[in-house]
């Protein structure tokens, strides 16, 4: 039977603790860490919250399955944010650029008109979510996350110029919405 879980552990004991099975220690790795995997994860696949949940979800089975491969190397927490952005892209590389949803310039200015008017954080995350698949997850990982363009290139499995006409193209769509506002 294991030991009770002190909430005060560091996360290198938590995971020490949890690759030998201690559920309760998960349980606290998992409460602490839910949110920010969430977040990562919602802004790559386009604020689909949804689908970010099972993704966060299949996140943390993932880390719980590979918990006794965790090298105390990195951080905790930067081994989970690499398992949800994985995750996250498996998810965008799955499905196919023609059965993504299509956000035209029409619907992105409905979406933004239900957001509190002069949130300037809102009205940019809606314009973010509305940006083609690709681009926005170039965009997340290079702006958001501080990605290099050879780190993006190898997760997504393009050239580095393609990461960076992505980027381009992320943000000139990003200007032009943002100037017809």
């Amino acid at each position: 039977m294991s030991q009770p879980v002190s909430p005060n552990l560091c996360d290198a004991d938590l995971a020490q603790r949890a690759a030998r099975g201690d559920l309760a220690a998960f349980e606290l790795i998992y409460r602490s860490h839910y949110r920010r995997v969430f977040n990562v994860i919602c802004r790559i696949v386009g604020g689909v919250e949804a689908r970010a949940e099972e993704l966060a979800q299949e996140t943390f089975l993932r880390a719980w399955q590979a918990m006794s491969t965790f090298r105390a190397e990195a951080a905790l927490s930067t081994w989970l944010h690499r398992l949800a952005v994985n995750a996250a892209l498996m998810d965008l590389r799955g499905r196919r650029e023609a059965e993504d949803r299509e956000v035209d310039d029409a619907v992105l200015d409905q979406k933004a008109g239900h957001c509190c008017t002069g949130d300037l954080r809102l009205d940019l995350q809606v314009a973010i979510n509305g940006l083609p698949p690709r681009a926005r997850a170039v965009l997340v990982l290079f702006d958001l996350e501080g990605w290099t363009h050879e780190e993006i290139s190898e997760a997504l499995h393009m050239a580095v110029g393609s990461s960076k006409a992505q980027l381009h193209r992320a943000r000139s769509l990003l200007r032009q919405r943002w100037e017809a506002a």
